[in-house]
């Protein structure tokens, strides 16, 4: 059996009683640790699980799925995700692959920074495409073509930031702001800047993309929301965090 577990966004006890069971019943956990950050060392996180984590990094995770599924049909495996499941596309792929094998799968959700993004008091369900910004980006006209797309429906936009958690690199929302405006973005237009959301520590900073660029947010991870058409309840929330 496979369990794909999402762990939350925070630290080692936001894990769900039913997450937790299952992981104990393992015989190999896996902690995918290259689509977003735990704000948690893994041996905090072996602690509380009482079990060994091996870490995996994009080579393993996407590369090394075979492995894992064949090791699923002899034992229970989990793979831990940070966030909800499926906040990251990659993942779908194992249930898919899974089927094919014939290896059973349970997957056990939690939360997610898609809908973390709702203590900015912006409304979920005006939030558009979400889309990312890489560290690579002077020839990446994607995320520039989303904000487009959504503001035109006047939907927020979600942009998710590029990470190496394993080498410490994170694109600040500083850089991700230098390549909207080099795209085109207005400099007084207003934007919101998130860092570790879910955590207790969560920062989240509204105002000018002038201003923000300069904005100190702290310890990853980040994201960005640039709002669309704001309703007067989401204008004040927006005041809080100016």
């Amino acid at each position: 059996m496979l369990y794909i577990i999402g762990i939350g966004l925070s630290d080692e006890k936001d894990i769900t009683v039913k997450g937790l069971e299952a992981v104990k019943k393992c015989k190999k956990v896996y902690l995918e640790s290259y689509t977003s950050l735990l704000s948690v060392s893994v041996a905090k996180l072996e602690k509380f699980y009482g079990k060994k984590i091996t870490q995996a990094g994009r080579d393993m995770i996407e590369n090394g799925q075979e492995r894992i599924l064949d090791e699923a049909k002899k034992k229970d495996v989990a793979l831990l995700i940070v966030g909800d499941i499926f906040s990251a596309t990659t993942h779908h792929t194992y249930l898919s692959e899974a089927s094919k094998k014939g290896v059973k799968v349970l997957v056990i959700n939690n939360a997610s920074v898609l809908t973390a993004v709702g203590v900015t008091g912006l409304q979920l369900y005006k939030f558009g495409k979400v889309t990312s910004i890489p560290f690579d980006n002077s020839n990446v006209e994607e995320p520039i073509n989303v904000l487009k797309q959504n503001q035109k429906m006047g939907l927020h936009t979600l942009f998710l930031l590029d990470l190496e958690p394993l080498s410490g690199k994170f694109l600040s929302i500083g850089d991700a702001l230098e390549y909207l405006m080099a795209k085109g973005l207005a400099k007084n237009q207003i934007c919101v800047g998130c860092a570790r959301l879910g955590s207790k520590d969560y920062f989240v900073k509204s105002g000018k993309a002038s201003e923000l660029v300069k904005e100190e947010f702290g310890k990853a991870p980040y994201c960005l929301i640039i709002p669309g058409k704001v309703h007067f309840m989401e204008e004040e929330a927006l005041e809080m965090f100016k």
